[in-house]
């Protein structure tokens, strides 16, 4: 994720901001979940050749990567729908290779979001609901990803999209014009559109935008996209303190908690994650799955 990446980190307050207000009136308004709180963690890509030999075995083929993947996290950030709807085949695979604890979160296509910008996107759209919906109940969020040009006077737009989607599929907005984020009373009004249309407002943590670390929770899901910076000495600061947050989320209502890794060097990612749910596990007093090196090549699948 280049969005918001900076090539120097001199002067950049990685400093968690406190919640907005409206988050926990938010989260004291949720019922209590019937099970754990889901913690969804992973990255944006499975077929990462630079595994074989640590995160994946040796001589492991490409299309055995995702179930390898699975192994290793308990969600993914896919990214790939963004360029291409996947067909029944494809997602049949997808099921295939992964455990049923497994949760994909899809990017809607740029056809939608960024060619058209929500303009005349039902045929789209439908598509790719049906392809969600073939997922069944390893869809995890899927998310809308608008591009800087979204600007507020195409809030309307938006609305217009989000009561138009179906209702049954859990989605969340990631909003990147600056604008959205510099007015008060435009935050609340949005942050209000999304809690009555049930949908997530996505927050990313990245050094060049500060602003979109808004920390308004609009349902009882929290969607996270983090950008690290080699294992920088900042990186496992806000680990901790993002452990932390999402400690406090859970102990105030929080539902569930999907956490996107995006790291230049795609090596990085699984170090951070190892570090990130060892605190994490740490503060709920769970035993969450961490990320593992692969001593030598097991045949067959662990699930």
């Amino acid at each position: 994720m280049d969005f918001g990446r900076l090539p120097e980190l001199q002067g950049v307050d990685f400093t968690l901001p406190p919640d907005h207000p409206d988050t926990a009136a938010l989260l004291q308004r949720t019922p209590p979940p019937a099970a754990s709180a889901g913690i969804w963690v992973g990255c944006p890509t499975w077929t990462n050749k630079s595994w074989l030999g640590t995160w994946y075995p040796l001589g492991l083929r490409e299309a055995e990567q995702l179930n390898w993947y699975a192994r290793q996290f308990n969600s993914l950030e896919v990214n790939v729908t963004h360029y291409r709807v996947p067909d029944a085949e494809t997602v049949r695979r997808w099921l295939a290779a992964t455990p049923e604890h497994f949760r994909f979160c899809p990017k809607l296509p740029q056809a939608i979001s960024h060619d058209r910008e929500l303009f005349r996107t039902e045929d789209l759209t439908n598509t790719f609901c049906r392809a969600l919906e073939a997922l069944g109940p390893r869809l995890g969020t899927a998310f809308l990803q608008l591009p800087p040009t979204f600007a507020p006077p195409q809030l309307p737009r938006l609305e217009r999209y989000l009561l138009d989607w179906p209702a049954h599929l859990p989605l969340a907005v990631e909003l990147r014009h600056p604008a959205w984020y510099h007015d008060a009373g435009l935050v609340a009004e949005t942050a209000a559109l999304l809690e009555a249309l049930g949908k997530t407002w996505v927050i990313s943590d990245v050094a060049g935008r500060r602003d979109v670390l808004h920390q308004r929770l609009t349902t009882s899901s929290a969607f996270i996209r983090f950008n690290g910076h080699q294992l920088h000495r900042s990186d496992y600061l806000r680990a901790d303190a993002w452990a932390e947050r999402i400690a406090a989320w859970l102990t105030q209502g929080l539902q569930q908690v999907y956490f996107f890794i995006h790291q230049r060097d795609v090596n990085d990612a699984p170090v951070w994650a190892q570090h990130f749910l060892q605190r994490l596990g740490k503060l709920t007093g769970r035993e969450l799955h961490l990320p593992k090196l692969v001593v030598q090549p097991v045949q067959g699948k662990l699930f």
